[in-house]
This record gives C-alpha cells, structure tokens and sequence, in this order.
C-alpha cells in the first residue's frame, strides 16, 4: 500500500523571521521618513522666515497670500505627478496654463461671464492634454519631444492671441474670487480649490484602479501590459488629467492676476516637475504621492517669499531651488539604500 506522499517543507508560507522587516512595512517607514522631512523642511523654512521678517512674514496677509500662490502651481503640480508616477514627463504645462488663460480672457470669451470663462479655460486644457495623449499613447512619440512640441506651440499661439497685450478681465464675478470678503473664514476660495484638488489627486492615486494602474504603468509597462492593463489608453487618460489641471490652475490665475497674459505659467514645468521630485516620486516612475508634491509646492512657494521680504534677487533663488532639489534626491538614495 502505497503512503501518501506529504507536500515539501519549502511549499509552505514562509513567515518573515524576527528580525526581517515585512515589505509592506518597509515602504510605508521610507513614506514616513519623507513626509516628516518635507515638513521638518518647511518648518525650518517657517522658522526663518519668522526669524529674518517676523512682522512681514507671520503677518496673516502674508500667509495667506503664500498659500493663494502655491495653489496655482500646486493644482498643475498634482496633475504633474500622475504623468511622472506614469513613467512620462510633461514640458508643456506652463504652456497650456498661459494658452488657457488668454483663451479664457478674451473679449468674445467674457461676454459669456463666469461660466463662460471657467469652461473656456478646463476646455483648452483638455485639448491640450488630449493632443499630447494621443501623440505619445497612440503615435508612439516620446514624452518628453511630443510635449516639447506642445509647449512651442502653445506658446506661440497665445502670443498670436494677444499680439503680445494683456488682456484684462472684466468680469465682477470672476473679479470677486480674488477678493477678501470672499474668503471662507480667513481661507481664500483659491486655497480651498487647491485643496479639493489634492484631496481627489491622493484619493485616485491611492484608492482607485485608476491610480494602481498608473503605478503598475510606471513601474514595468510591459508587465502591465501582459496584465491586461490597456497601457495605451491609461496613458492618454493621464495627459487627459494633466490638461485637466492645467485648465484649472490657469483658471485660478485668472482670478489671482485679473488678466490673461501670454507669458503666464512661466517655468511652471520645471517648478512642478521639482516639487514632484523633491515630494519622493520618482522620475523613472512607478513610485509617488501627492501628500510629497504638494509639501514641495510649499517649500518653493515659501522659499521665494522669504527671499522676495529679504530683497534677495532672482537668481539667489533659483540656487538655492537647485541646491534642494540636489539635497531632496541625495536623501532619497540614501533612505532607499538604508531601508
């Protein structure tokens, strides 16, 4: 009679030994580790800036208005984020954010009022976004020169639009949004956008299929692609988003500036892709969080207004951008090595 023939010992699960960290875990000390040194950052950066300009600096105007600037590059910086977590790369944001908003503010534009100008601009961006999408997804053109492209022709079609003048706006109710009485107890309505905008962006990247294919994209496309995961089409919804906030953050400069100019969204591109980097996601992809983008925004955005209260001239503070941006990607190495 024949025994029955037992499963080898090494089919078993193997529990993780005492002194073996769970991978799970590993990942969430290395999300730790970078959150709470953005916000040691931008706490040290706080504490300077209260130090150097305590009056000018911790003066609730002041606040606010850091805020009230951070959200408009904080809106294109979310957007940004999906793109690199992707795998691509997106040049022309601060194009699309200058053709939104002088397409938004033209004179035929306004005659429709608010709304007319609140759609114009979420319009543009999600042409523009559905141009590079399909240019990289399904024309098989790289990133980086289908958006380059974009942000060339962007450009010039917005200079083409307003010969080169600013076009103000002349809607009360767009006008409105800018002003203090229309803050929410003491938050400007552009903040509690930015907000609304990041709480969706984290909820999508973290707790939707939509952000766990993004990530898988990012991460090994073939892999995904083998998965079932429709790589093409997720990556032109990405651009799609991308655009997205592009309309809406040139929206919001609508309101901040009470104009459209050409010249709008100026190195917004290179703003956002640092903020993304220095907030742990990875320009390789597969690797992000929004919670990280958007403490990067605030670092920058206080980092200037320190400089602007202590006159310190432009190019200071693009060094010293760089010199963060340099620091932010040596500390990640190293907390990947370590963990």
């Amino acid at each position: 009679m024949t025994q029955p023939v037992s499963p080898p010992r090494d089919s078993a699960p193997k529990a993780p030994s005492a002194g073996e960290t769970p991978a799970w875990r590993a990942t969430l000390f290395r999300a730790d580790v970078r959150t709470w040194s953005l916000l040691g950052v931008l706490a040290v950066l706080i504490l300077i800036g209260g130090v150097t300009k305590p009056d000018e600096f911790l003066d609730t105007r002041n606040l606010q208005l850091v805020l009230t600037q951070a959200s408009v590059i904080g809106v294109v910086t979310v957007g940004m984020t999906f793109v690199i977590v992707s795998g691509g790369i997106d040049l022309s944001v601060g194009a699309i954010v200058a053709l939104a908003s002088v397409w938004a503010t033209t004179v035929a534009t306004q005659e429709y009022g608010f709304g007319g100008i609140l759609f114009t601009a979420v319009l543009v961006g999600l042409g523009c976004g559905l141009v590079n999408g399909v240019l990289i997804a399904y024309g098989g053109m790289v990133p980086f020169i289908a958006t380059l492209a974009m942000l060339a022709s962007a450009r010039g079609l917005a200079l083409q639009i307003t010969d080169g003048r600013t076009q103000i706006v002349t809607v009360d109710g767009v006008l409105d949004l800018g002003e203090r009485d229309s803050y929410v107890l003491g938050v400007p309505p552009l903040v509690l956008v930015f907000a609304a905008v990041t709480v969706v962006g984290w909820l999508l990247l973290n707790r939707t299929t939509f952000g766990r294919r993004t990530v898988a994209v990012g991460g090994n496309a073939e892999a995904a692609r083998l998965a079932g995961i429709d790589v093409r089409r997720q990556r032109l919804y990405l651009y799609l988003l991308s655009g997205l906030c592009c309309g809406i953050a040139a929206f919001l400069l609508i309101v901040l500036s009470g104009s459209g100019q050409n010249t709008n969204g100026n190195l917004y591109e290179l703003d956002a892709i640092a903020a993304a980097i220095i907030g742990g996601t990875l320009l390789t992809g597969g690797r992000g969080t929004i919670v990280g983008s958007v403490l990067g925004v605030l670092i920058f955005t206080t980092i200037t207004n320190i400089f602007a209260l202590n006159n310190l001239q432009s190019d200071v503070q693009q060094i010293a951008k760089g010199a963060i941006i340099v620091a932010a990607v040596l500390v990640q190495r190293r907390t990947a090595s370590t963990t």
